[in-house]
């Protein structure tokens, strides 16, 4: 979709108005993600429908200066949807969507979408609520080969995702990315590592990450539990954080990375990204360095009792 943000001192009362010092019309929804793991070095492909319009040809050309491959073909006349982010004081966002062509992504478009043994294909939330995206995209992630992995963010929509829909997907999913109020949601457990534990338990994932903001990081994998400390940084955009942490740890787990380095560099990630306005503001692989060298933090294991 095309994020559109503007930054404001606080929300406006119903029938208000409120003048935004800041503005930023950008791709965002998976393309935060998608660009996150590019600036990795990693090969990206969008398995996504693009359609056609003004905002198709704004996104298309970030997909292109960030070297992201598109893998469906854009068919039909409809553009892309927006999303408008209201960003305040604190750096929260608040989301107004209005959808578009990104919903028609159809069983036929995802046919020719070549993916192989040690790909991962990701999906958020976005792509399972919409039941018109859901019944395409779920029967194709679930008939995929092992060991192709799926990663999966539930987004701030988790509640609204059809039960049915979300317990095919969680069936197939490898790595669970989430945060600490989806955690919640999925798991009802109120503790944030108790929650990371049980969907581990319950769904079987090779990996649950449970983000959790200014502490970090929790990791189920195997037998252990761990927390990863976060870093310090001034708060001015949290919009995208959680998609530049998917795609930093999706990017080190593929290069192989030890479990508890990749926790941290997705930290440190993120922790860069909402100094910054803007989705799409994920560091480069030297800038989480320097990040790590100047703020030493550590990966603690937790009892799982």
């Amino acid at each position: 979709m095309i994020d559109v943000a503007m930054v404001i001192g606080s929300l406006p009362v119903r029938g208000g108005d409120a003048h935004a010092s800041r503005r930023l019309v950008s791709a965002g929804g998976g393309f935060n993600v998608m660009s996150a793991v590019r600036r990795q070095g990693l090969d990206t492909v969008y398995a996504g429908q693009l359609g056609r319009g003004p905002f198709a040809e704004v996104a298309r050309a970030s997909l292109d200066r960030e070297g992201i491959a598109v893998g469906v073909r854009a068919r039909g006349d409809v553009d892309l949807g927006i999303c408008v982010v209201l960003v305040d004081a604190s750096g929260e966002r608040t989301f107004v969507t209005a959808s578009g062509a990104e919903l028609t992504l159809g069983a036929r478009d995802l046919v020719d979408v070549g993916v192989r043994a040690p790909d991962v294909v990701y999906l958020s939330g976005y792509n399972v609520v919409y039941p018109e995206v859901s019944r395409s995209v779920v029967p194709w992630v679930s008939e995929l080969a092992l060991p192709i992995r799926v990663a999966f963010d539930p987004g701030p929509r988790v509640r609204d995702i059809d039960p049915d829909v979300l317990g095919a997907l969680l069936a197939r999913v490898d790595w669970l990315l989430c945060n600490a109020e989806e955690a919640r949601v999925l798991s009802g457990e109120e503790d944030v590592a108790r929650g990371a534990r049980a969907l581990q338990a319950r769904w079987g994932c090779e990996h649950v990450v449970v983000r959790d903001g200014a502490r970090g990081c929790f990791s189920a994998h195997g037998a252990a539990l761990r927390r990863a400390e976060g870093f310090d940084t001034v708060v001015v955009d949290t919009n995208g954080a959680g998609d530049v942490h998917n795609g930093v740890l999706m990017a080190e787990l593929l290069r192989s990375t030890p479990l508890e380095e990749a926790l941290l560099r997705a930290n440190a990630a993120a922790a860069i990204a909402i100094a910054t306005l803007g989705p799409a503001t994920c560091p480069l692989r030297a800038d989480i360095d320097e990040m790590l060298r100047r703020q030493p933090r550590s990966v603690v294991g937790l009892e799982r009792g």
